[in-house]
């Protein structure tokens, strides 16, 4: 996976990720919510943080080994 692929997949994994957090706070503000919905769109706000993460590091690994 070349390093231009994985700046695009960042890219998408973010925003996916802010467009998760506007739905989670726009569920969490209509009144009685949905705690199942609210939990799905929790785990997979969680699963793409670690994604993320994972593709950040492989970017740029610690230079401590």
């Amino acid at each position: 996976m070349d390093e231009q692929h994985i700046l695009a997949r960042l890219n998408l994994l973010r925003i996916e990720h802010r467009d998760l957090d506007s739905a989670v706070a726009a569920l969490s503000d209509g009144g009685v919510p949905d705690q199942l919905q609210l939990a799905r769109l929790k785990k997979r706000k969680l699963k793409l943080r670690d994604e993320i993460s994972q593709l950040e590091d492989y970017l740029m690994p610690d230079s401590i080994a």
